[in-house]
């Protein structure tokens, strides 16, 4: 990346300062390289001369000067600036980012892609609702979300497992279990009562009614608590199944579907349960089983076993932490938790500690609440059921491509509101819209060049000297610092911006360069251009998720 290139130039200058004794010796903090707000200060800017007032005792801005004046003369960089109080601004070559068009294209699909992650394993796990029923909006929006952090994450060089909880152990499966025998006793013609906990959704009714047409009435003449398990090991399957539909109609698949049962007919949950006990972090009150989190700085205890010996979500936790972490040794775990899991952080991050555990080896997202909105009516339900909305319902109003980036428009830790009026709209004001139909339009160009039969193979790059032409490639030599920034913080919601500021940018350019024109060299020069955008747009579009079309 330039950007590292420019931090280094940086880095070395100060080195040299201090070796020709132009500058007191002192400690080189690192070296902070950031995109001036105003484009007239450059492309890169540094506050380091700020950082190394202090230790060396000179003015930040004669510290900036001296800097200013060692970095050496390079292709990459036109000119060295320093402004008040004391930031050194750097303004790329025009000649050099033109020739970066050659680069790209070079590259094809991979560029953007950089080596931060040096091949270490990480578990990225999300969506995992209890196959109870189908995946609603809330859970969309973590679907998406991980889906495209996955996809940054592989292109930062990391490599990366997306997986699946399945949690078909505990009492929510019991309700859905016996929700599911009633429904089918009913079907049949039987009198059997669906339990007060039981899941009321007409899905269950559905799937009770396939199971019949599959089955027929096998399951009436057994021993009740044999039917549950029968009939409760179809249900799973056929809630599975749904949820891999949905899931793959917005282009999200999972490498690995993990069964919490599988925890405890393998032993690891009985394995945590007396690593725990034997690190002293666990206790019998009150007639259950307590892990003592507040020797470890929480709040309040937290119970592992129930008093009638079933144990708690958090206790499987603690055993599939232990799988992913110890097991399988991955390097990092990630989750995408929803909004009801906040308090179960820090009592994660205390139970590894526990194990023996490095706590930053477990990075947990929470996801925030989704609204649904027609411009400003909110909507609550579904038109078909009376019930929540279903995922698949929005994918079939708005479209997966539409719902992918609306998803990813806002950061996961804000609530956001999902405008279906604006989402189905074709007009600029549509962000979906907008992007795609800036890929389209530089499609369009190239179908245009080759109807023409105009060759462009050979095209000069060192012809790209307008500004709006320099402007674009400079957008497009952020994509790999965008990668870097999104697999640093875990927050894929930039790529939305970057999209929308490199569809403006293409705008700006194309209104303001005619591409195919009576010049032969300008023209193969900038089909360069819109050649090399085209693969960028494509790589961003991929990294969401979404599709890049070649019509609108």
């Amino acid at each position: 990346m330039i950007k590292q290139r420019v931090a280094e130039l940086l880095r070395q200058a100060v080195k040299e300062a201090i070796e020709k004794e132009l500058l007191p010796a002192a400690a080189i903090p690192d070296v902070a390289v950031e995109h001036p707000q105003k484009p007239e200060h450059g492309d890169y800017a540094s506050s380091l001369p700020l950082k190394l007032s202090r230790a060396m005792r000179k003015s930040p801005l004669v510290i900036a000067e001296t800097l200013a004046g060692l970095i050496p003369a390079c292709d990459e960089i036109e000119k060295v600036t320093v402004a008040h109080p004391g930031f050194v601004n750097i303004t790329l070559s025009g000649k050099w980012l033109a020739s970066q068009v050659e680069q790209v294209l070079s590259q094809k699909e991979s560029f953007g892609d950089i080596n931060l992650g040096d091949g270490q394993k990480i578990q990225l796990e999300y969506v995992s609702v209890n196959p109870t029923g189908p995946i609603h909006v809330g859970h969309g929006r973590a679907a998406i979300l991980g889906s495209a952090l996955a996809n940054v994450l592989k292109s930062a060089g990391y490599d990366v497992s997306s997986e699946y909880y399945v949690n078909d152990a505990g009492n929510q499966m019991d309700a859905y279990y016996n929700s599911l025998y009633a429904r089918y006793m009913q079907a049949l013609g039987h009198d059997c009562e669906m339990p007060e906990d039981g899941y009321m959704g007409d899905y269950i009714l559905d799937f009770a009614k396939q199971i019949i047409e599959e089955k027929g009435d096998a399951y009436v003449s057994m021993p009740k608590d044999d039917a549950l398990k029968a009939i409760g090991a179809v249900g799973v399957t056929k809630a599975i199944d749904a949820i891999k539909s949905d899931l793959k109609t917005l282009g999200i698949e999972f490498d690995v579907w993990f069964s919490e049962r599988s925890l405890f007919d393998s032993g690891q949950y009985d394995t945590a349960m007396d690593m725990l006990d034997k690190s002293n972090h666990t206790a019998e009150k009150e007639g259950a089983k307590w892990f003592m989190s507040t020797s470890l700085g929480e709040d309040k205890d937290n119970v592992l076993v129930r008093t009638n010996g079933t144990p708690t979500y958090f206790a499987s936790d603690v055993a599939y932490h232990y799988n992913k972490l110890v097991l399988r040794g991955f390097d990092k775990a990630i989750d995408i938790w929803g909004a009801d899991h906040q308090g179960h952080v820090s009592r994660m991050k205390a139970v590894l500690t526990a194990l023996g555990i490095d706590e930053q080896r477990l990075h947990i997202i929470i996801t925030q609440l989704v609204t649904l909105k027609r411009g400003k009516e909110i909507v609550r339900v579904s038109k078909r059921t009376g019930d929540l909305i279903t995922l698949r319902e929005l994918i079939e109003e708005v479209g997966p491509d539409v719902c992918r980036f609306f998803f990813l428009m806002r950061s996961a830790d804000s609530q956001m509101d999902f405008d279906m009026e604006l989402a189905v709209q074709q007009s600029n004001d549509n962000p979906v819209y907008y992007v795609q139909y800036a890929h389209a339009r530089i499609a369009s160009i190239l179908r245009l060049a080759a109807d023409k039969g105009i060759d462009y193979a050979d095209g000069d790059v060192s012809l790209l000297t307008h500004e709006a032409e320099l402007s674009y490639i400079r957008k497009m030599l952020y994509l790999p610092e965008i990668i870097e920034q999104i697999a640093s913080t875990h927050e894929p919601h930039h790529l939305t911006y970057f999209a929308q500021e490199m569809a403006t940018a293409f705008h700006s350019f194309y209104k303001q360069c005619r591409v195919v024109t009576d010049d032969a060299k300008t023209t193969a020069s900038r089909l360069k251009l819109v050649a090399a955008a085209k693969t960028v747009f494509a790589k961003v579009l991929g990294l969401m998720g979404m599709t890049a079309p070649e019509t609108m």
